[in-house]
């Protein structure tokens, strides 16, 4: 079979549309989304963050808060002075700011965001559409039934010294954070190296590519993903987009205000401090940043081999 994005411009040049398989929801259904009916496709994330919507938003629109971005909001202009000082800042670009703090941290989702979900999948068939927000922060996807993808048969040599090979405990001693990240990456590539084990790949961020193809109808294919509910998230984390988000608006009041150094008044007038909310804007930036990346992003998987 051809790669999937050169059959996509064959077909589109010579007019022909394309039509992918929009799957059924399985009977597990999905941990984390708003039904909508019987296909996959169909369900709507839960709670008042929606990725697919980040940085979307038009001037010309407006802007309308959610309860969540409310809050962010609120906190961002209490601690920069409101309603006792007059911030200069329209809600389109406090709607930047929250937008941009919530894209960094969902970019970098950590374990408490995985979610599941789960559709049947048809044989000989290996692309499906699936929802924007499950593809945006797709990790895994799974559809062989046995936990080790092992295709021996019960009884045989093969299978005996495969679950021998896996109960001898040496992937266990020991017990720390280190030898489960690595346990986690060799039984990775073991599925890979001695199994069948399919593998997947996104395609324009909303079509899941199986291959090899399913073998039988149905077949369940379980999906792993990250992403943020803002009903169920930390407050802590809560806090850190919180947090980022009036870093990102310091920067915009702060060259908002670099235009007029000073502002005419008895006495010579007002000092506006421009300059030091750019430098503040920056630097909390990327301590936020380090602070991310250190305390709340699981550290890389290491590769055995």
């Amino acid at each position: 079979m051809a790669p999937l994005f050169s059959f996509i411009s064959y077909l589109n040049t010579v007019g022909v549309k394309m039509v992918f398989i929009k799957p059924l929801i399985a009977g597990y259904g999905s941990s984390y989304g708003k039904y909508g009916g019987a296909l996959l496709t169909q369900y709507a994330p839960s709670g008042d963050i929606d990725t697919t919507k980040l940085n979307k938003t038009l001037e010309v629109d407006g802007v309308q808060f959610n309860l969540f971005e409310q809050s962010v909001n609120d906190y961002v202009l209490a601690n920069l002075g409101h309603p006792i000082v007059a911030v200069e800042l329209t809600q389109y670009q406090l709607k930047t700011c929250i937008d941009e703090a919530v894209s960094k941290l969902d970019h970098h989702a950590p374990q408490w965001g995985s979610q599941f979900a789960v559709f049947d999948a048809s044989a000989g068939i290996n692309i499906y559409e699936i929802p924007q927000f499950i593809a945006n922060g797709l990790t895994y996807a799974g559809y062989k039934r046995d936990v080790f993808g092992f295709n021996f048969t019960q009884g045989s040599l093969a299978y005996d010294m495969s679950l021998a090979f896996f109960n001898t405990g040496r992937f266990f001693q020991g017990g720390g954070i280190g030898d489960f990240f690595l346990t986690q990456q060799y039984l990775k590539i073991m599925r890979k190296v001695l199994s069948q084990e399919g593998s997947w790949q996104v395609i324009d961020n909303k079509y899941l590519q199986l291959y090899p193809a399913p073998t039988e109808t149905p077949t369940t294919v379980i999906l792993e993903y990250r992403a943020i509910d803002s009903g169920t998230i930390h407050h802590a984390y809560r806090n850190w987009i919180q947090r980022y988000a009036l870093a990102a608006a310091k920067g915009i009041l702060g060259r908002v205000r670099g235009k007029y150094k000073v502002v005419p008044g008895p006495g010579g007038g007002t000092q506006m401090d421009g300059a030091e909310l750019v430098q503040e804007s920056k630097q909390e930036k990327i301590e936020l940043l380090e602070e991310l990346r250190m305390e709340i992003e699981e550290p890389p998987m290491f590769i055995i081999g």
